[in-house]
């Protein structure tokens, strides 16, 4: 039998908790004063929701709404799973800035969804917020915020057709200035739009967000850093990131070697 866990994980953006767990316990009926947006990692488990009772799986992606009553018990042996837990001010201000002031507030109304979107979605926000790899993860997690929240909330917005003009200029500010922070409600200021709609329009263009973009854009400065006889932990911190072990995990995702064994090619 796994032992009961539950972990409060320190996280880096203000107005966001994070927890772990991994447990066989059946919590009693609760709420919550934030909303809950979770990750079911493996096993099963039943809960009372808004909504009635539900069933959710590995890989689901599970919802609470402030005030909620819900408890939860597992379904055929322990299960895994992980929360993030929003201020309220947080998720209204998101809401609002999707539907372009039309809706100040908006509650879940799906306890349990099979998304894999919204899952890698969720995935690369849990990451930001408790990893908080320089500056960029603020960039990360509102991002996957917007994205989470667009299909969580069902707010029907009109797509905008942008001119490529402001996602040329977006994208020439962060190829010019690639170590340099940028934030993603700077990005839609720049082009006169909500940051919902520049997300959207920005990724559609470029087949990438705006975080996605600035990392590359960092790993080809890192590049040319190296080859310039740069050292690998001065060419982190020029870069923009975090460290030297950050730098090495992008560059081996991106290139599938490291920036090491890029370097001995120009000794």
């Amino acid at each position: 039998m796994r032992p009961h866990s539950v972990r409060y994980i320190p996280v880096t953006v203000a107005g966001i908790e994070a927890v772990s767990a991994d447990s066989d316990f059946a919590f009693g009926r609760h709420t919550h004063d934030q909303f809950g947006i979770g990750f079911m990692d493996s096993g099963a488990q039943k809960s009372l929701s808004g909504r009635g009772n539900v069933e959710s799986k590995a890989g689901d992606i599970i919802t609470v709404n402030p005030g909620e009553v819900h408890d939860g018990s597992p379904l055929g042996g322990p299960r895994a799973w992980r929360m993030l837990y929003f201020d309220v001010e947080l998720i209204n201000r998101s809401v609002l800035e999707i539907s372009e002031g039309k809706c100040h507030n908006r509650e879940f109304t799906q306890p349990v969804l099979t998304d894999k979107r919204v899952a890698a979605n969720f995935i690369q926000l849990y990451y930001a917020v408790v990893r908080g790899e320089g500056d960029v993860a603020r960039l990360a997690a509102d991002e996957a915020i917007m994205l989470i929240l667009s299909r969580l909330s069902q707010i029907s917005v009109r797509q905008k057709n942008l001119p490529i003009k402001s996602i040329a200029y977006a994208r020439e500010r962060m190829d010019d200035d690639p170590a340099g922070a940028v934030s993603l409600a700077e990005l839609a200021a720049g082009a006169g739009v909500s940051q919902f709609q520049f997300l959207r329009s920005f990724k559609r263009y470029s087949g990438m967000t705006p975080h996605a973009y600035l990392l590359q854009r960092r790993l080809c400065l890192v590049r040319k850093l190296i080859s310039g006889g740069m050292s690998l932990s001065d060419t982190a911190a020029t870069a923009g990131f975090a460290d030297q072990s950050h730098m090495t995990r992008l560059f081996v995702r991106s290139y599938g070697y490291t920036p090491g064994l890029f370097a001995l090619n120009w000794r």
